[in-house]
């Protein structure tokens, strides 16, 4: 009995020695969590200090709806329905200008014509009678719904209008069907478009008067971000794969910046769809050219791809033999350049609102280059190596052809926005000439001292 009774007293020890361990090491563990999220609050409020703005700007404008709550006038004028402003602001705030003038206004439009649609069916379904209400109620609704589901189903309405067909949907179904136990239907439609029209403006004050966030300076700035980043890999590649000795130690960040532009669809698609609801703002005039920087970022996408191809040579077991290397060097480095040079002109031109002045020369230079190494390619070195050696030779050089002809199209399409936007035109400063100079000539003053007297 007692060797039965020792097994179970030493896991009884074990356990409770277990359990004293956890114990004793909670607090350093939870205060080891409560630095880490400290430091990630941190970053993240360091990464884009607008997001605590606009977090302050959402409880102040929650704070100014719920005055309806806490004033007797303003409650007794709208009761309970004062909540629906609260909640209004709260579904519709958003982190830019430009969504929340999407959900605001497809929130205010849709609630007012489903209030109305609401109030003329209970209307028509009342001239029925007590046995025909019920059933015209329930027809409009499934009509009214059914047919509003499928319009959503539309690519443009998805996009544009989704948040509003939802609403219409829930506040004709609301008004509607509320109404056949409610004779008040007109007060209970009246007080819910006043309070979310309310609710709505509160939030497009807040967000428009303080600290505004506008979708298309986000969306101006993004692409012209993502075609410098392209930009920054070309100009490391070739001295990375060449291993050309540079005179400092290399950044080697630009293999990793252009990865952002690969996954950068949706957020491009996103502000687009926001800045075309915001108004002119800046250097934006109203009805700016927005889907342009769509067509502009899914070009730039289209590069990314050859770049990432690209960047698989860099790490790649498979090596260029140095006499390949050192045929191909200068061709390469060339093409790449200007194509850089390109790229950061097209780049600085959007970021800075003004016509392209040398890009296509660049773009020029870049397809000699680039027709250059095709001619190195099929012909000496074609008859001087072996074929396994010149096949990645051969893929890295058609990787950069294909980037320098998605510069190209980069720069068509830059150059449309420019035109589309009437970006302003800058004239590239000549250096004085030497005509023009005037070179004054120094006056000669000649001075003679005379001597006070002279010697006997």
């Amino acid at each position: 009995m007692e060797m039965a009774s020792q097994p179970v007293d030493n896991r009884k020890e074990g356990i409770i020695s277990g359990a004293w361990h956890c114990l004793k090491s909670l607090p350093g563990k939870s205060m080891s969590k409560l630095i880490e999220l400290a430091k990630k609050t941190k970053k993240l409020g360091q990464d884009d200090p607008r997001r605590i703005i606009h977090s302050l700007k959402v409880g102040l404008a929650i704070t100014l709806v719920s005055l309806f709550y806490y004033f007797e006038p303003l409650y007794d004028g709208f009761g309970v329905s004062a909540m629906w402003a609260v909640l209004t602001v709260v579904v519709v705030f958003e982190f830019s200008v430009g969504g929340t003038l999407s959900r605001g206004l497809n929130r205010g439009l849709a609630t007012f014509l489903a209030a109305g649609l609401g109030f003329g069916a209970h209307h028509l379904a009342n001239l029925s009678g007590k046995l025909g209400e019920p059933i015209l109620l329930g027809l409009f609704v499934f009509l009214l719904a059914s047919t509003v589901t499928f319009v959503r189903f539309f690519p443009r309405m998805k996009a544009r209008y989704d948040y509003g067909l939802l609403i219409f949907i829930l506040t004709f179904c609301l008004i509607s069907v509320s109404g056949y136990r409610d004779d008040e239907v007109w007060h209970m439609a009246h007080m819910r478009v006043s309070t979310i029209l309310i609710g709505g403006f509160t939030a497009v004050c807040v967000c428009i008067l303080i600290f505004p966030v506008w979708a298309g300076t986000d969306l101006h700035n993004l692409v012209a971000n993502n075609i410098d980043k392209l930009a920054n890999f070309l100009e490391g590649f070739g001295p990375l794969y060449f291993q050309i000795p540079q005179d400092g130690e290399m950044d080697m960040t630009f293999l990793e910046g252009y990865k952002c532009v690969l996954n950068s669809k949706q957020t491009e698609e996103s502000l687009a769809n926001f800045a075309g609801w915001e108004p002119g703002h800046g250097e934006f005039r109203f009805r700016h050219p927005w889907k342009q920087y769509l067509k502009i970022g899914s070009l730039t996408r289209n590069c990314a791809y050859r770049i990432e191809a690209l960047n698989g040579y860099l790490n790649t077991e498979t090596k260029i033999p140095e006499e390949i290397r050192g045929k191909m060097q200068d061709a390469c480095i060339n093409m790449s350049y200007e194509a850089v040079k390109a790229l950061k002109e097209l780049a600085f031109s959007i970021q800075t609102m003004t016509k392209p002045c040398s890009a296509n020369s660049h773009i020029t230079k870049s397809k000699i280059a680039a027709k250059n190494l095709k001619s190195l390619l099929s012909t000496s070195l074609c008859k001087e190596t072996e074929i396994l050696d010149l096949i990645p030779a051969v893929t890295v050089a058609s990787l950069l052809v294909d980037a320098v002809a998605c510069t190209e199209k980069i720069a068509e399409s830059v150059q449309e926005l420019a035109s589309i936007a009437k970006f302003k035109s800058v004239k590239p400063k000549k250096a004085p000439s030497r005509s023009s100079s005037k070179i004054s000539e120094p006056e000669h003053v000649i001075t003679i001292h005379q001597p006070s007297s002279l010697p006997e």
